[in-house]
């Protein structure tokens, strides 16, 4: 085969041209080289903390969990809100908070029926002390008859013993009688100075 001139360049520039081309390209080595110096300069990633993670470890208490930068607004919305002492129990902000009522008072209404119930009782109390007592004088009265009319002093020291008892019951019911006129009279001056009407106590 007979080579031209034309022909030798044209091998030349292809030769230069694979020559080229293979140091352009790294090798298998160099690459493997290459990667396992841009892992080292590359970081492991770097984790991020929650409040819940500090919360857990310790770290931060549920109280400081909430952003310093919380709202003007959210603070005054709870302004009018009712607390209490530390320690001690809010039952009316608690109420609010749970959407409950607060508990009603154990006093009751002081209406109609009220009044009228309790002048009615005193006034019943007062009146069967009162007959209590007249059967009482009642008795005691028979007895001295019946010890003046006796001569048999065994007789008339009986009738003594039963007199002396019923004098003492008559001193205690007319205490009772005294105690319950004036528990009759303190109902209707409190009445008075609660404005209710009389028709109420009658």
């Amino acid at each position: 085969m007979r080579i031209t001139p034309p022909l030798v360049a044209l091998l030349c520039a292809a030769g230069l041209a694979v020559e080229a081309s293979a140091q352009s390209q790294p090798s298998l080595a160099e690459v493997a080289q290459k990667e396992a110096e841009r892992r080292k300069t590359v970081k492991a990633p770097t984790k991020v903390y929650t409040n819940a993670d500090l919360v857990k470890s310790g770290l931060l208490t549920t109280g400081a969990a909430a952003p310093a930068g919380a709202s003007s607004s959210a603070a005054s919305g709870q302004a009018g809100t009712a607390t209490a002492p530390e320690g001690q129990p809010a039952p009316a902000a608690e109420a609010a908070a749970g959407g409950a009522e607060p508990p009603a008072s154990a006093e009751p209404t002081k209406g109609e029926a009220y009044w009228r119930k309790r002048i009615t009782d005193a006034r019943s109390r007062l009146r069967e002390n009162q007959v209590l007592a007249d059967a009482l004088q009642s008795r005691i009265n028979a007895l001295t008859t019946d010890f003046v009319n006796r001569d048999d002093p065994i007789q008339r020291e009986a009738i003594a013993a039963q007199r002396r008892e019923a004098l003492a019951e008559l001193d205690r019911k007319t205490r009772q009688i005294d105690e319950g006129r004036k528990a009759i009279a303190d109902i209707e001056e409190e009445a008075r100075r609660s404005g209710v009407p009389p028709g109420w106590l009658r």
